[in-house]
């Protein structure tokens, strides 16, 4: 299943990402995809925000992951830009993290290669101007069922 909806500035971006929060599964494996300055940030911090946190959203460009944990469940934002070897996952200790009730939020999922599980959603932004165009596709069950929560939210927004 594929979508795609046009987020015309960042606040709109922030917007798709609350959707997703208001609609989310206790469990899931999402990539951002994108190139730099696509709002793969942008969009987790409305995730982020939706889901309770009131405190600042950063990219853990340096740290790899920063850990949120919200009255909606637990979210851990990856940031895989700077991994200069995926096997450094296993020392942060994200075995444990990818089993655990949580949603997992990878942006630059190539760089983890096989240390990170398959996606369950992967939004892939692409800037046009001030708009994004973000792409939608699941892959499995759990991405399939929360797209479809979703669906009607998102085209609202865009």
């Amino acid at each position: 299943m594929q979508q795609q909806v046009i987020a015309h500035d960042s606040a709109n971006t922030e917007a798709i990402g609350a959707c997703l929060a208001a609609t989310r599964p206790a469990h899931a494996i999402v990539y951002l995809q994108g190139d730099l300055g696509a709002g793969k940030t942008t969009l987790v911090r409305g995730f982020v925000q939706a889901s309770g946190h009131t405190g600042v959203v950063k990219s853990p460009t340096y740290t790899l992951v920063e850990p949120y944990q919200t009255a909606g469940g637990d979210i851990y934002h990856f940031d895989l830009y700077r991994l200069n070897d995926p096997q450094e996952l296993e020392f942060i200790g994200t075995r444990e993290i990818f089993s655990a009730e949580a949603v997992c939020l990878i942006e630059w999922p190539g760089r983890g290669e096989a240390e990170i599980p398959a996606a369950d959603l992967i939004l892939h932004l692409q800037p046009h101007g001030v708009e994004r165009q973000i792409t939608f596709q699941t892959s499995s069950h759990v991405g399939k069922d929360w797209l479809q929560r979703a669906a009607a939210c998102l085209t609202a927004i865009s």
